[in-house]
């Protein structure tokens, strides 16, 4: 299918299948002999994983470092992503996991301190 089919099959948009690619975790597709792009089951699915992952606040810098294996997850059903808890998952998937639960987690943290610090300033709670 086409680009604008494809995107829409993904939920996306056509410059984010071309930004997926110029980053490197879209493998270039087949081209049509007039050049434009031809996409399968397969590049769809990749893209939603890439949506997916995006969503779960991983970075493009982080899909990048292990785009060789994003494919893997595309499986049905998906296997475990690799948390620090998953002891079978390679040690780049447990890092990039580990990394960001490590960042969510001081984020709640700020979160939680700003809500004291508004909560006592405006009501004086203590």
């Amino acid at each position: 299918m086409r680009i604008g089919d494809a995107a829409a099959a993904a939920g996306t948009t056509p410059r984010a299948l071309r930004f997926y690619e110029q980053r490197g975790l879209l493998p270039p597709p087949v081209r049509t002999a007039s050049g434009q792009r031809e996409y399968g089951a397969e590049e769809i699915a990749r893209v939603r994983v890439i949506r997916d992952l995006l969503s779960l606040g991983l970075t493009i810098e982080d899909l990048r470092s292990c785009a060789d294996r994003l494919h893997v997850l595309a499986q049905e059903p998906p296997p475990r992503c690799g948390g620090s808890a998953d002891p079978s998952a390679p040690a780049s998937a447990r890092g990039i996991v580990g990394r960001r639960l490590a960042a969510l987690e001081a984020e709640i943290d700020r979160l939680a301190g700003l809500r004291e610090n508004l909560a006592r300033r405006a009501f004086g709670d203590d």
